[in-house]
């Protein structure tokens, strides 16, 4: 596995102390039961924190449920800024590298190192490994499946594409079929699709050399991507949605849109959302350009003890279990939405025992998300200032459908906007 940059060296981390070992210890005159702020956003959360407390008498979590997206890592941030953490803190490995830069995770190789390394897989390890220190335990993997609704496909004789080049030419069918379906949607307000593409194609968005990052965001397969679904948007092969928001459901609901492409989490939101189309959907594995399986992730996330956590033991103590305890995964099933897929390959049979597979006329999703993460693509980095690249992303990708940008655009423009942001931040950018 090849480690990241040393981020706690030189500018990296301008708040003292970041390379630390962590957050203070209970003192002597306190309470035997120690109380353990929990911040986070994942569906479950407070099914889990509610069953450790049931197991762990000495210890009592207090759940304190979270907006997602880029206000949560603001308030994050400024939570570290003013001394004022939660004990422990989802971060989706999109963002780890950026609150590791800016001194806001306690390092954890000592106590938590060893047990991540015998756990996770590389391809993992390498998400939550930066500099060759741990800085997070890893929850869930988030490997992308095409989601398509089975009984239109059987009822007009259409085959699950298994290659990109099969995927226009049934993009293109099911369009002449009916004119107001589609196969699949280009996300104007999301950039993750694309990113996790680009990741599928052989891109290498972030990696360092020597004591540089290499910044590669319009790389040659990140422009094959881009340039495969420009050909999309123009041809009308795919919908224009924002996101996954109500417009997109109810194009679901409305059986206008037949396929799409996302991650693990998907099948929960998939059936919660729309429960009336119990049995008509099914998943695959992502279409490839090589005719050899290929795929990437849309998010996952990890855990983290943010610097100057007040119960950093205790912190811990409830991260492993609720990431590598085969009751703390079962306990995220609390949800029958949850469709979560365990980060460690060990307790996938624990998540598959507790995920009804009714929705999905009795399919093993879980089988074919495995087979979906055991062919991710190795060696994907993601930068120290993640939040400029996406919204570098998130700002142009509308354009791209008015015609006033191309997609390959877009992403020279996010390239550009990056490589100034590391530069910014005192890092040193490859040429």
């Amino acid at each position: 596995m090849r480690p990241l940059i040393a981020l706690c060296v030189a500018a990296v981390l301008p708040l003292a102390g970041a390379c630390s070992s962590g957050g203070s210890q209970e003192q002597s005159g306190e309470s035997q039961v120690q109380e353990v702020a929990f911040w986070s956003f994942l569906r479950g959360s407070d099914a889990v924190a509610e069953a450790f407390n049931a197991s762990h008498p000495d210890i009592k979590v207090s759940f304190v449920n979270q907006a997602g997206g880029p206000d949560y890592y603001t308030k994050l941030s400024n939570a570290i800024k003013s001394g004022e953490v939660p004990d422990v803190a989802v971060a989706e490995y999109t963002r780890l590298p950026e609150i590791v830069s800016l001194g806001g995770a306690t390092d954890l190789t000592d106590d938590a190192g060893s047990m991540v390394e015998k756990t996770f897989p590389d391809s993992i390890q390498e998400l939550v490994t930066l500099g060759g220190k741990t800085w997070g335990v890893p929850r869930d993997a988030a490997p992308l499946l095409y989601f398509y609704r089975k009984d239109f496909f059987t009822a007009n004789d259409l085959t699950v594409p298994e290659t990109w080049d099969e995927y226009k030419e049934l993009a293109a069918e099911v369009k002449s079929i009916d004119g107001d379906k589609r196969a699949g949607a280009y996300l104007t307000n999301n950039y993750n699709l694309l990113t996790g593409l680009s990741w599928q194609a052989g891109g290498q968005w972030f990696d360092t050399k020597d004591d540089s990052w290499v910044v590669g965001i319009d790389d040659q397969p990140s422009l094959k991507v881009a340039e495969y679904w420009q050909n999309l948007v123009d041809k009308d092969l795919v919908s224009t949605l924002p996101d996954y928001t109500d417009q997109f459901w109810q194009d679901v609901q409305k059986d206008k849109l037949v396929g799409y492409f996302c991650a693990s989490w998907c099948a929960g939101n998939l059936k919660q959302t729309v429960p009336d189309q119990s049995g008509d959907w099914a998943v695959a594995e992502l279409p490839n350009w090589s005719g050899e399986s290929a795929s990437a992730m849309w998010g996952g996330s990890s855990f983290i003890v943010p610097e100057g956590a007040e119960h950093s033991e205790a912190a811990l103590e409830f991260i492993k279990w609720i990431t590598t305890d085969p009751k703390g995964i079962a306990a995220w099933y609390g949800n029958d939405a949850t469709s979560m897929y365990p980060a460690s390959q060990s307790l996938v049979s624990t998540a598959r025992q507790k995920f009804d597979t009714k929705y999905f006329g009795g399919q093993d999703i879980f089988a074919v998300l495995t087979d979906s993460y055991d062919s991710v693509v190795p060696g994907w980095r993601w930068g120290p200032t993640m939040a400029t690249t996406e919204t570098a992303l998130a700002d142009r990708l509308g354009n791209v459908t008015d015609g006033s940008a191309k997609l390959t655009d877009v992403y020279a423009k996010a390239q550009d906007a990056t490589v100034k942001s590391l530069r910014d931040r005192g890092l040193t950018v490859a040429k």
